[in-house]
């Protein structure tokens, strides 16, 4: 749906590196639930800090946040950053101030502090059908939200660890695989199953499979 949204700005490599260094600010999964907080729709904080709010601690540093919400709730959340920027990103193309119609059509949001240029968080929008959170990568995967985000002690939603897994598991880094051996021990028979399930559906033969 991007390549057909008006606008937007090309970028090279050399610039979508430059942009990462723009998130050496980036909130901290408090930081985030405070600026959320009482919101009606589901949200989670995704990918590795999601795998250190699992495990209790912070284990590693983090290029960034990434949060994720039904894609129907955008509205909802985008109310809830009043004074900062919302830049749409996908396909290696941003649209900086992104007009509602840009932002609503697009998987991916980076919210930007204006005062210093830097980006706070990175807000993905999931397929979901109504309270079923839907798999981006395969619709066949379907899990009621109520199933699927897990919290801390002190509130702070976060993606199933399994389900964290099953999206790194698709095109793994170092550091995937880092998340990867560091979190298996922590998690239950059953989220282990569950995910070598999930794995053996969607990636058959994954290395990963062995370790389970």
């Amino acid at each position: 749906m991007s390549e057909q949204l008006p606008g937007g700005t090309e970028l090279s490599p050399d610039e979508v590196e430059a942009l990462h260094t723009r998130w050496s600010s980036c909130w901290t999964p408090s930081r985030v639930a405070q600026q959320l907080a009482g919101i009606g729709t589901p949200w989670y904080v995704a990918a590795g800090w999601a795998l250190d709010l699992f495990r209790g601690r912070q284990t590693r540093a983090h290029g960034d946040i990434e949060i994720a919400i039904p894609a129907a709730s955008f509205p909802e959340v985008r109310d809830r950053f009043p004074g900062f920027v919302l830049d749409a990103v996908a396909n290696g193309r941003i649209w900086e101030d992104a007009a509602p119609q840009v932002l609503g059509a697009v998987h991916q949001t980076w919210v930007r502090d204006p005062a210093t240029g830097n980006y706070l968080l990175d807000v993905f929008r999931e397929p979901h059908d109504g309270d079923t959170w839907i798999f981006r990568r395969d619709e066949r995967i379907r899990l009621p939200y109520s199933e699927i985000v897990h919290h801390t002690q002190d509130g702070i939603p976060y993606l199933a660890p399994e389900l964290v897994l099953l999206f790194k598991a698709g095109h793994p880094r170092p550091k995937d695989r880092a998340d990867f051996d560091a979190s298996v021990p922590h998690m239950t028979s059953t989220q282990r199953e569950t995910l070598a399930a999930l794995l053996a559906r969607t990636h058959p033969g994954h290395p990963w499979l062995t370790d389970l």
